[in-house]
C-alpha cells in the first residue's frame, strides 16, 4: 500500500484523507492544532459554546457522500436540518427584510419590504442556477484550469456558452441592471463576501453563490457547525487513518534528482511517505519555505486581501427580532469597500454579520442567553493597529446594534472574546490572517488559482480553501474529490 501525509486537519485535508483511504491508501493526517478541523473551530466557555469559523452549509450531500464511501450512514451521526429562513436584512434607514428560503416567499417579501418587481428576482436567481448548472462541472468538479478539463464535454459546452458567464460585468454592475434598487443590489453583492471578494470588482458569475443558498438550500447541523469537522475526524479514524495532533510539519522532503515527494519533516525527523498533501494555506506553504522549490513564488499567488475582527459576545435575554443569521448594512456601500480594499483600513460604517447559532441549537447558550458572533470583514494584516482598530470599531459595532436593532448591550455582555487578523493568523495558519484564501476581485481569478497538483514536483497535492476551486465548506469538499481522483489517475 501507498502511504500518504496530510498536512492540516481542516475541512479539505479531513476529506481528502477519508476518500484516500477509501481508495487503499495508508493515511497519516498531521495536525498542528490539538483538535480537528482548521477555521472550523469552537470555543466553550461558562455555558456557551461558539463557532470559530464558517456558519454557512450548503451542499450538505458532500458530507453524506464521504460517510457512503465507507459503507456508513451519516444520519447515523450527523443531523441537519434546512433552514425556512436564510437571513434577516437590517438597513441604517430602517428598512427590514426577512428573507425566506423559498424563491418564490423571497420576492414576495421584497416588493413587500423594498418594492422590487418579483420578476426581476426570479430571473436573477433563474440565470444564476443556469450559470452554476454550466459552470460547476468545470470549474468545481474537475482540476482546473487544465486543457483535460476544457477539452471535456462540460468544458466544449462551457465555452460554446461563454457568455453565460456574464464576463463583461462586475456583480454590482450586474445587480443593479437586475433590480435598478440599490438595497436588492446591497443584498445581492453580500454573497461576493462569501468569496471574501469585493463586488464592484469581482465578476458578475459570483451570482452562482445565490443560487446556492436560494435553490439548493441553506442547512444547519444539529449540534452546531463544528460537529461537521468532529464527525468527520471520527469517520476517518474509525476506517484507519491516524491523527498526529499537536504535530507542526517544518518541511515537505523531496528527492531533487528524481524530483519527487520523499516525505515530510517532524521535529527534526524524516518520515518516509510515498505522498504528501497539503491542507495549509497555499502562500504559507510556499512563504514559509514547505517545499525546497527555488524558483519564485507561483505566479497564481494573489494577494490575501480580506480577513475579520470577530466579536463573540455572551449576552443575556432572548432577542425575539433576529434569526440564527442577520446582516446590518452599511449606508454607503461603495465606501466600505474602498475602505477595506484600497485604504487597507476599518470602514468607520461597516457591515455587520450576526451570527446566532443557539437560535437553531438552544443548548449553545445557557437559558435566558444568547451567543452572538459579529464579523466585520477588514484588511489582511499588513502592520496596522488592531487594539486601537478593535477599540472604536466596537464603540461602532454597539452603537450600530442600538441605532438598527433598537438593543442597547451595555450591561448585557458577560461574556467577551475577540479575534482579529493576527489571532486568527496564529490559530488558523493564514497568510496575514486572510479568511478566505486568494480573492476573486478580476475577470481571470476563477482561472488562476492555484492548481490541487503541480506537475513540476512529482507526488505533491494541494486541498483546501486557499487552492482550486476556492473556500467555504462546499468547495473544499470539492477539493477534496479532485485531489483524491487526481492521484489515482497519477499514482496508481
Amino acid at each position: 500500500m501507498k502511504t500518504v501525509a496530510i498536512i492540516g486537519a481542516g475541512i479539505g485535508g479531513l476529506a481528502t484523507a477519508i476518500r484516500l483511504v477509501a481508495k487503499g491508501y495508508l493515511v497519516d493526517v498531521f495536525e498542528k492544532e490539538s483538535y480537528p478541523g482548521g477555521k472550523l473551530a469552537e470555543l466553550r466557555v461558562g455555558g456557551f459554546r461558539f463557532d470559530l469559523g464558517p456558519s454557512l452549509f450548503t451542499h450538505p450531500e458532500r458530507v453524506d457522500d464521504l460517510f457512503r464511501l465507507l459503507g456508513e450512514d451519516s444520519a447515523d451521526y450527523f443531523q441537519y436540518n434546512r433552514l425556512s429562513t436564510l437571513c434577516r436584512y437590517f438597513w441604517p434607514d430602517g428598512t427590514q427584510l426577512n428573507a425566506p428560503a423559498n424563491p418564490k416567499e423571497f420576492a414576495y417579501e421584497s416588493r413587500r419590504a423594498l418594492n422590487v418587481d418579483t420578476a426581476s428576482i426570479s430571473e436573477y436567481l433563474l440565470a444564476a442556477g443556469k450559470l452554476y448548472t454550466l459552470a460547476s462541472p468545470v470549474f468545481f468538479d474537475q482540476p482546473f484550469p487544465s486543457v483535460k478539463a476544457l477539452m471535456s464535454p462540460a468544458g466544449r459546452l462551457l465555452i460554446k456558452n461563454f457568455i453565460s458567464l456574464d464576463p463583461l460585468f462586475s456583480l454590482h454592475q450586474r445587480s443593479m441592471l437586475a433590480f435598478k434598487d440599490p438595497k436588492m443590489a446591497q443584498l445581492f453583492d453580500r454573497y461576493a463576501a462569501i468569496f471574501g471578494s469585493n463586488p464592484f470588482r469581482a465578476p458578475a458569475a459570483l451570482k452562482i453563490a445565490a443560487h446556492l443558498q436560494h435553490h439548493s438550500g441553506l442547512f444547519f447541523p444539529e449540534d452546531g457547525m463544528y460537529s461537521i469537522a468532529r464527525q468527520l475526524a471520527d469517520l476517518a479514524l474509525r476506517h484507519g487513518v491516524r491523527f498526529h495532533y499537536n504535530s507542526l510539519i517544518q518541511r515537505v522532503n523531496r528527492n531533487i534528482e528524481g524530483n519527487h515527494i520523499t516525505g515530510v519533516r517532524l521535529l527534526g525527523r524524516n518520515l518516509d511517505y510515498d505522498l504528501v498533501v497539503s491542507d495549509i494555506d497555499i502562500n504559507s506553504f510556499y512563504r514559509h519555505g514547505m517545499v525546497d522549490y527555488r524558483s519564485p513564488l507561483p505566479g497564481r499567488l494573489q494577494r490575501a486581501e480580506t480577513s475579520a475582527i470577530i466579536f463573540y459576545w455572551g449576552i443575556s435575554g432572548v432577542h425575539v427580532g433576529l434569526d440564527l443569521h442577520n446582516v446590518l448594512f452599511a449606508a454607503n456601500p461603495e465606501e466600505e469597500y474602498r475602505y477595506l480594499y484600497k485604504l487597507k483600513k476599518i470602514c468607520p460604517d461597516p457591515t455587520l454579520d450576526l451570527y446566532i447559532s443557539s437560535k437553531s441549537v438552544p443548548k449553545d447558550a445557557p437559558a435566558g442567553y444568547e451567543n452572538w458572533i459579529i464579523m466585520v470583514n477588514t484588511p489582511a494584516d499588513i502592520g496596522q493597529n488592531w487594539d486601537q482598530g478593535i477599540t472604536r470599531l466596537r464603540e461602532i459595532v454597539l452603537k450600530k446594534i442600538n441605532d438598527l436593532l433598537g438593543i442597547d448591550l451595555n450591561g448585557k455582555i458577560v461574556f467577551e472574546h475577540i479575534d482579529s487578523p493576527p489571532t486568527i493568523a496564529r490559530r488558523t495558519g493564514s497568510w496575514r490572517g486572510a479568511l478566505y484564501g486568494s480573492t476573486y476581485n478580476s475577470r481571470i481569478s476563477a482561472f488562476i488559482r492555484h492548481p490541487n497538483r503541480r506537475s513540476k514536483i512529482n507526488g505533491l497535492y494541494f486541498t483546501g480553501g486557499s487552492v482550486h476551486p476556492g473556500g467555504g465548506i462546499p468547495l473544499c469538499l470539492a477539493s477534496a474529490k479532485i485531489v483524491a481522483d487526481l492521484i489515482e489517475e497519477k499514482e496508481g
